[in-house]
Formats: C-alpha cells, sequence, structure tokens
C-alpha cells in the first residue's frame, strides 16, 4: 500500500488518466456510430468505475473511505450495475497477506502470540477502508471479532486529505477565497482518531453503558488485554447485514429503522456523544432475538450541550412551522450570521424544511415512497454552485449530517414507514424529563 503523499497521488493520476483513456475511447466509438457522446454517459461507465473501485480498494485508508462515501451518497441515483459496483467499497478491501498479518499481531501482541488461540484464520471475514476483522476462539473460550489495521494507514491519512484538496482546488470546484483549512484540520483530527484502535474500545465501552437499558441493542463487548493502538478485541456478535433486510416483511423493516432512528435522538438529546460514520456495514441485525448490533465506533463524535439544544429548538420550530423560530435556530447553530443575504438565509432554511419533513408529517412517514434525497441534492448544489454563498458551517453540523443522510439512505433502501413526529416528541420530552433532574434546564 503506498503510503507517501506522492506515491497515493500517483495512484490518484493513474486511475484519472485510465478514466480519461476510457472515456475517450468510448466517445470516439459513438462518433463512429453517429452518436453525440454524452460527458456523464461516458464517465459512469461499468469500466470507469470498476477501475476507480479496483484502485481506491488496493490504496484503502482514507483515499478508500471517500469512495464509500461517495457510493452511498450517490448509490441510488446511479444506474443499478454501477451502484452494486461502487458499493464494494463499504466492505471490499484488498485484504493483508497472512505473512503481513502475523508481521503486524507479533509487533503488537508479541512473539508466540499464536499459542493464545485455538484458532486464528488469516483469511478476513470483513475487509474495509481502515483494516481487516478475523474471528478468531482463544484457548480461555472466547469468541473474538479482532480488527487488524493496515500498516501506514495513520501514516497516508494527511496525504491523503491534502491530495482531495489539491484536486479540489485545480479542478476550480472550491472558490480560492474560501478557507477550507479548518474544514481538512478536522479531517484529518477526525480520520486519526478513528485509527486509534484504543480510543475506539473507549467508545465501545462507552456506548455499551450508556445503552445498558436498552435491550433491543447489541454492543459488543471490549476485551482490552489484546487491544492496542493497531488492534482491536471485541466479543463476535453475529446477525445479517441491515440493508439485507430490503426483503423482511413490512413490519419488522418499520421496526428496525426506528430503532436506529430512535437511537440518533438519544445520541443528540441525551447523550451528546454519537457514531458519526453512517455506513450501512457499521450495522447487524439479529433476526432470531430481534436485536440491532452496532458496530464500528471509530467516528464516534462528541458534542456540547449546547449543540443538541440547538437542533432541539430547530425541531420543535420545524414541526410547528415557525419558520421565525427556525431562523433563530440557525442562527445559533452557526448556518448563517446577519451577514448572510436574506435569500441565502431562506435558501438554507427551505433545506431544513425538506430535511426535516419526517417531522413534520404526523403518522407513518413512507421514507420508500418519496424523492426527498433527490430534492435535498439538488437544493444543496443550487446553493453550491451560488458562488455568493460559500460559508462553511460548524463541523459539527457536518459529522451530524453525515449521520442523518446515511439513515435516511437505508431508511429509504428498506421502504420504511416510521412515525419520526412522535420519536422525536417523545424523544425531546424524554430528554427535558432527564434534563430538568438533572438541574441543566428548569422544568
Amino acid at each position: 500500500m503506498p503510503s507517501s503523499r506522492l506515491g497515493r497521488l500517483a495512484r490518484l493520476g493513474q486511475m484519472a488518466t485510465g478514466v480519461a483513456g476510457n472515456m475517450l475511447i468510448a466517445g470516439a466509438r459513438q462518433l463512429a456510430q453517429g452518436k453525440r457522446p454524452n460527458l456523464s454517459d461516458l464517465l459512469l461507465t461499468p469500466a470507469n468505475v470498476s477501475r476507480v473501485t479496483q484502485q481506491l480498494a488496493h490504496m484503502r485508508g482514507a483515499a478508500m473511505k471517500l469512495g464509500q462515501l461517495v457510493s452511498m451518497d450517490a448509490g441510488d441515483l446511479l444506474p443499478p450495475e454501477l451502484a452494486a459496483i461502487l458499493g464494494r467499497l463499504r466492505s471490499d478491501a484488498q485484504p493483508m497477506p497472512q505473512r503481513q498479518v502475523h508481521a503486524v499481531l507479533s509487533a503488537n501482541w508479541g512473539a508466540g502470540w499464536q499459542q493464545r488461540f485455538e484458532t486464528f484464520p488469516f483469511t478476513p471475514m470483513a475487509a474495509a477502508s481502515i483494516g481487516q476483522v478475523h474471528r478468531a476462539q482463544t484457548k480461555d473460550g472466547r469468541d473474538l471479532a479482532i480488527k487488524i489495521q493496515y500498516p501506514g494507514v495513520r501514516k497516508s491519512i494527511s496525504s491523503d486529505v491534502n491530495n482531495v484538496a489539491s484536486l479540489l482546488r485545480l479542478s476550480g470546484l472550491i472558490p480560492k477565497t474560501l478557507d477550507i483549512a479548518p474544514l481538512l484540520l478536522e479531517a484529518k483530527r477526525q480520520l486519526r482518531e478513528e485509527a486509534d484502535y484504543l480510543a475506539e474500545g473507549e467508545h465501545l465501552q462507552r456506548f455499551a453503558a450508556l445503552l445498558a437499558d436498552a435491550p433491543e441493542f447489541v454492543v459488543p463487548v471490549h476485551h482490552a488485554d489484546l487491544s492496542t493502538r493497531n488492534v482491536l478485541a471485541m466479543s463476535f456478535v453475529g446477525g445479517v447485514p441491515v440493508e439485507s433486510m430490503a426483503g423482511a416483511p413490512q413490519t419488522e423493516r418499520d421496526r428496525i429503522v426506528r430503532l436506529m432512528v430512535s437511537l440518533l435522538f438519544r445520541e443528540l438529546f441525551e447523550f451528546n456523544l454519537m457514531q458519526t460514520d453512517p455506513n450501512f456495514a457499521n450495522y447487524r441485525y439479529d433476526a432470531e432475538t430481534r436485536q440491532l448490533v452496532l458496530l464500528d465506533f471509530g467516528a464516534t463524535r462528541a458534542f456540547a450541550p449546547s449543540f443538541g439544544e440547538g437542533y432541539r429548538a430547530m425541531m420543535s420550530a420545524a414541526m410547528t412551522g415557525d419558520r421565525d423560530a427556525m431562523q433563530q435556530a440557525g442562527l445559533a447553530i452557526g448556518y448563517f450570521d446577519d451577514r448572510t443575504q436574506p435569500r441565502h438565509q431562506a435558501a438554507v432554511l427551505d433545506m431544513f424544511e425538506l430535511a426535516l419533513e419526517p417531522l413534520r408529517k404526523p403518522g407513518d412517514f413512507d421514507f420508500g415512497a418519496t424523492d426527498m434525497a433527490q430534492r435535498l441534492r439538488d437544493a444543496g448544489m443550487a446553493l453550491g454552485l451560488d458562488r455568493d454563498f460559500w460559508h462553511i458551517p460548524p463541523i459539527d453540523t457536518l459529522f451530524l449530517h453525515r449521520k442523518l443522510g446515511g439513515l435516511y439512505l437505508l431508511a429509504a433502501r428498506l421502504k420504511a414507514r416510521v412515525n419520526v413526529q412522535q420519536l422525536v416528541r417523545q424523544s425531546l420530552q424524554n430528554t427535558g424529563k432527564t434534563q430538568a433532574k438533572s438541574g441543566k434546564i428548569k422544568d
């Protein structure tokens, strides 16, 4: 795996050159047939998407994680065959060879580490952007999932983020006047934290304690004696990929999404702590116990209580249709300020009303019968193309939207019908009572 910035930039350059070559060949073929080539059709061919997927899967690290986010964000807008190819990035990185796995574990556990295990298959059960997972049994009877980080991932984070920023600058997609330095620093910080398995182990334990009162959720047990900064040991938990439940009965699909929405509200309003990675692979479902399994807490982020209060005000105002209160909440959160042009403030509030549509509908909201995601994307693109309004909102909001967007996409994939308004009212009421008891606010 290339680890230097130049080495990884060269990989991206090879990928871009190959894609451009495929586009030229396909365009010439269409011209020879008397057809007028369409740029998007030339770009989004199975050959090009496959090339991008293979290259990012080989690079792994932050570059692959970027591809995962694109695959989730654009997957529902692409032809099924292209979405399927790009979707491989969510779980199919190129795994390490056996000798490398052995070397990493020897460096972290010491020589002779295999003597502690009854079985340790060198073929991983899953390989993702930052590490791969092996199921193993220890000699003292523990059934474990061992996550091993790819060598060089932590070292490559800075180069990947800088390369993406450079490509965006060169493309002209970002104006030179926009200061994205704080965003780049935060991206690097967050990715480095995701690559710190000791920190993830702490998050794992924290969520297990926070959800001790919710048996409908399962959090793997952390095994600190086998965990290091590069290796995370936790109990193995079964279940099936949550997106595979698309063929389950409607009531089961509804219940899964209801659990996930309720959890998001608890994270935002009660815990002030959220797992912000929306990758579907982070969730599994046990059909026998009807429990939702929560995996991968690397992207866990703490929020200040005032952050949740801002969204409490925004959601309450959206449900009552109070546009003035929504504007005040938007100012408090930091989406715009008093200097922002009224038309831009109105555009942002329009997007909020659209994004919070499930909260404003009494009764069940049918995620499978809405084009909300497409309308949000169109509205965001229209605002983004307005160079008079280039503003990076508070970093915390970007991570929240990342989680919320992933949840909406999964709900649409499962065609769930959920009374979101009822869930948010219950959450706001319960959190208000909790805060009143703790003395944070007056009842």
